[in-house]
């Protein structure tokens, strides 16, 4: 087996602390949510977990240091998928304790588990994604572009988040049983994919990485997060009178469809518009202080043709 390069300590271990300690407060909830000889055997199964999740978070912690200053991302969304899987597996738990126990209105408690998720969650993805570790980025304006888009990444996980912390949070009268459980698992299943695709667009691009090209993400987010969301949170409001739906990740949404299309016709038609070496030119640009390829020795065949010969003149 090739062993792994050089790691970065620091931020690997960043990484393992903001996991386990989000893993251990929601094994709190999860442990004080329950009584009696129920409670310990709570305690000792979230134990096991974490135990278990801690070895295989030691070997990925470890690779995903490895490529922080690459650019690879592929063992941060590893480490990313089985984050958000483990940890929305408790957080649903906790969600269908509350649901049970609907006399227990510790509203404080319910704001501070989704303070905890608005927190943890998108702070680890910057954590991964690691811009001011990508050496090879070395242009001041396309490492900022790269970080202007990956906060509309964060803006959107905070959305996510908002419809799903709704679930939990006191309420006068719950929605359907169906509804609740499509909520939650269409949220589950956005804050495994949505992140997982920046990431992927960031290894695809490359040493050679062109921010205005990472087009897959603003597609998926505008339909899936932005038109999507409008609905769940408008048939929230209109059907069954949720007076705690968000009228400014409303505006948000609605402002985000408008910027993201006129982004992506400005963006066509400067395509249709452009010379055929605009797009070259912009690959050369994309890599400053690239060194020139070594020409390989040229080698000059000389013409060896022979020459007539010349006689000498006699002297007389």
């Amino acid at each position: 087996m090739v062993p792994p390069p050089p790691t970065n300590k620091p931020h690997v271990c960043l990484s393992t602390i903001l996991i386990m300690s989000s893993m251990a407060l929601i094994d709190a909830y999860l442990v004080e949510q329950n009584h009696g000889p129920r409670k310990i055997g709570i305690c000792i199964m979230v134990m096991v977990g974490d135990i278990c999740f801690l070895i295989v978070l030691r070997y990925v912690a470890v690779w995903v240091g490895a490529e922080v200053r690459t650019a690879k991302r592929g063992y941060a969304m590893i480490l990313w998928f089985l984050y958000i899987f483990v940890l929305e597996i408790k957080v649903y738990f906790v969600y269908q304790n509350y649901k049970a126990d609907r006399k227990s209105l510790d509203a404080l408690a319910r704001k501070a588990l989704t303070l905890l998720l608005s927190i943890c969650i998108p702070v680890l993805f910057v954590v991964l994604v690691a811009i001011d570790h990508m050496e090879y980025v070395r242009a001041f304006k396309k490492r900022e572009e790269i970080r202007n888009r990956l906060f509309w990444v964060v803006v959107d996980l905070l959305d996510i988040l908002d419809i799903q912390a709704n679930l939990w949070e006191p309420q006068k009268k719950g929605l359907p049983l169906w509804a609740e459980g499509l909520m939650f698992f269409y949220c589950y299943i956005l804050l495994l994919v949505l992140p997982c695709v920046s990431l992927s667009e960031i290894s695809m691009q490359g040493i050679n990485i062109v921010p205005h090209k990472m087009l897959l993400y603003p597609i998926l987010s505008l339909v899936t997060i932005n038109v999507i969301t409008l609905f769940i949170r408008g048939g929230n409001m209109i059907l069954y009178r949720d007076a705690r739906v968000s009228g400014i990740l409303i505006g948000k949404n609605v402002l985000a469809i408008i910027l993201k299309t006129c982004s992506f016709v400005q963006y066509r038609r400067q395509l249709q518009n452009a010379p055929p070496a605009f797009g070259v030119e912009l690959q050369k640009n994309s890599v400053p202080h690239a060194r020139p390829a070594p020409t390989p020795p040229q080698v000059v065949i000389q013409d060896q043709t022979p020459l007539p010969e010349v006689t000498t003149c006699e002297h007389t």
